[in-house]
């Protein structure tokens, strides 16, 4: 990017809004890194010479996602409420999900991830038995699965609960002398599967609907969605930015990947091209970890706590 006044930085020139160009410095837009690549990396004495622009593009784009993906790790933070459905849609954005917490009383609450099926779709059938069809061919579907009632209006149900037994809606450590009940068998009647001891509220992502599913006991909460977007800012280019110490990277991403694809081009100047861009990625990625002393010592005292 250009330089700015610390005016223009601070307070946009006086102009609203006035934090548009706070935290600007550390980043480099798309826009900057291919007319930088255009104007350094190609030409007449270069390896790269007469490529289309909208090439380069596409190859900085691809490059600016592998970091998203993989090394940068900005979360994006969206708070959401829970309303009838019990389901919200995911962000435009959205890859994939770091974390999702309810907010209550000025706290957040990891949620766990429900790792059973709790939505499904089901189709209409006739007295036969036989599934309805509209007019076009296509299987009629009621509003809800059976799945999908229990899930909306009957709350959530325990992996251990004792459906009509005598312990019917207890879970867990329940009853008499301190005995463990259980309604189904996964294995043995003994012990807790740990992978469900959270009393917390759950929830599934269901990536192909682009929704996440709650219980009924979640309706009217506040949730807090932490998760990894791609980088491209729903299409809009000039918006794309990049932070600066994955720069380099990206032009010896964009120079191998032009490298690979061209005819004529020696197999062990594509290799040395491979190679340059892994040694950078590598740089980068220490460079992005913040690993700084400061924090090491916080972590490093708690060595010495007395566990009770």
């Amino acid at each position: 990017m250009s330089y700015i006044t610390p005016l223009q930085y601070y307070y946009n020139g006086d102009t609203i809004p006035n934090n548009l160009n706070w935290g600007s410095y550390q980043y480099v837009s798309l826009f900057d890194i291919v007319n930088n690549f255009m104007l350094m990396y190609t030409g007449n004495h270069s390896l790269i010479n007469n490529e289309e622009r909208y090439k380069v593009i596409f190859h900085a784009k691809k490059a600016i996602q592998e970091l998203n993906y993989d090394a940068l790790k900005e979360i994006k933070a969206l708070e959401l409420q829970v309303i009838d459905p019990i389901k919200y849609v995911l962000p435009s954005d959205y890859v994939n999900w770091v974390r999702l917490s309810i907010y209550k009383d000025g706290k957040l609450f990891p949620l766990q991830e429900n790792t059973q099926i709790n939505s499904a779709l089901t189709y209409l059938h006739d007295n036969n038995n036989k599934i309805l069809f509209d007019d076009q061919g296509y299987c009629l579907s009621p509003e809800h699965s059976s799945l999908d009632y229990d899930r909306c209006f009957n709350g959530e149900m325990g992996v251990y609960d004792n459906n009509g037994g005598q312990f019917d809606g207890m879970s867990g450590y329940a009853g008499e002398n301190g005995r463990w009940f259980f309604s189904c068998q996964l294995g043995g009647r003994y012990g807790l599967d740990t992978e469900h001891a959270n009393f917390a509220p759950k929830f599934k992502i269901d990536s192909k609907s682009g929704v996440i599913n709650f219980f009924s006991d979640m309706q009217g909460e506040t949730c807090i969605l932490e998760y990894v977007s791609d980088g491209m800012e729903n299409g809009r280019e000039e918006l794309i930015t990049v932070n600066k110490l994955f720069e380099k990277f990206i032009y010896a991403y964009i120079n191998c990947e032009i490298l690979s694809s061209k005819l004529g081009v020696q197999e062990y100047i594509i290799a040395r091209a491979k190679k340059e861009r892994r040694a950078l990625w590598l740089n980068a990625r220490i460079r992005i970890s913040n690993l700084h002393p400061s924090r090491l010592m916080m972590v490093l005292r708690g060595m010495d706590k007395t566990i009770k």
